[in-house]
């Protein structure tokens, strides 16, 4: 992991001095054993004429990983100079949820593109979670997980996850469904690594789940998964049917965003999507405008209120001290 500052300027360094001699397969022997993030950050804060090359030099599933730790502006830039090939490849190697997000961040434009794009599957899925409000637990779930059968023996459910896990985002936690996808159980993997082959999973999954409602607040979903220590959190609709999971890293970015929202609020500045550094000062502008506003009308009023004791506070003098004791208590 990148945690200085001189060293990320030292990587920035190697990078150009590679791109512009073309020694490509140095560049990719560099980034193949970064974190995905590490590579993104690099690739922000290098020069954005060389990000189409960087990331075309990258395998696809590294690519793929690389593309969700992007900024929104960059993916937009990147989607625009993909190929109807690089794109398909690139949703193809995506996770669903990270699908919806970028969706979510695009242009029209961009986003019509990426439909017609993607599979049919992938497709009608990111329909359906678009039409869950923004702040619900609906649009930030998984609709890829793994299930399991209470019927089923310790042997049959690791076939099932040799099976299918690769294609899945997390397998660290099962879950079991009824034939209806009704929630009975829940187990890890772990718990089948201690069981026995024959055991069958009603045996060893626990029923006691704690789950969430598709229309549950995305933010008490994340504080949830933060209270019990969960890796990832069951979401049921309206018919307590398994429709999705929130896993423990989409929580983490819930978390971030609520947080910066309020650190925004803290400061007087209406939230935005946008990185502060990559806001333009018109748009900067527009966002403290109206707080500052309404600070000057709070000020005018309290001046005025001031004012009405002004008599109190020349015999007094040693009262203006506790002004901004007043104040700071609301």
């Amino acid at each position: 992991m990148i945690d200085y500052q001189e060293e990320l300027e030292q990587y920035k360094e190697r990078i150009d001095e590679l791109a512009t001699q073309k020694r490509y397969a140095e560049l990719r022997d560099l980034f193949l054993p970064m974190e995905p993030a590490d590579i993104a950050l690099l690739l922000e804060e290098g020069k954005q004429e060389q990000m189409p090359l960087l990331y075309r030099l990258l395998p696809k599933e590294l690519a793929a990983e690389v593309f969700v730790e992007l900024e929104s502006d960059s993916q937009e830039m990147l989607i625009n100079g993909f190929s109807n090939t690089e794109l398909k490849e690139v949703l193809d190697e995506l996770y669903l949820d990270d699908a919806v997000d970028i969706v979510e961040e695009m242009p029209a434009s961009v986003v019509i593109r990426i439909l017609d794009k993607a599979t049919p599957e992938m497709r009608k899925s990111i329909n359906e979670m678009l039409q869950y409000p923004e702040d619900s637990a609906g649009s930030i779930m998984n609709v890829e997980y793994l299930s399991l059968k209470k019927d089923m023996t310790v042997a049959d459910a690791f076939k099932r996850i040799r099976r299918i896990g690769g294609e899945l985002e997390t397998i660290n936690i099962l879950y079991v469904t009824d034939p209806t996808r009704h929630l009975q159980g829940v187990l890890s993997v772990r718990d089948l690594l201690l069981a026995d082959e024959d055991d069958l999973i009603e045996e060893i999954m626990d029923p006691d789940v704690v789950w969430a409602k598709t229309t549950d607040d995305k933010e008490d979903v994340a504080q949830a998964l933060s209270k019990y220590d969960f890796l990832a959190m069951p979401v049921v609709d309206q018919e307590n049917r398994l429709v999705g999971i929130v896993t423990v890293d989409d929580a983490m970015d819930v978390m971030e965003a609520e947080a910066t929202e309020d650190m925004e609020k803290m400061a007087a500045i209406t939230p935005t999507d946008k990185p502060y550094l990559k806001t333009s000062v018109r748009s900067t502008f527009q966002a403290r405008i109206p707080w500052l506003l309404l600070l000057m009308v709070s000020a005018t009023f309290t001046g005025l209120i001031i004012t009405s004791f002004e008599n109190s506070l020349a015999v007094l003098p040693v009262l203006t001290a506790y002004i901004p004791m007043l104040m700071d208590t609301g």
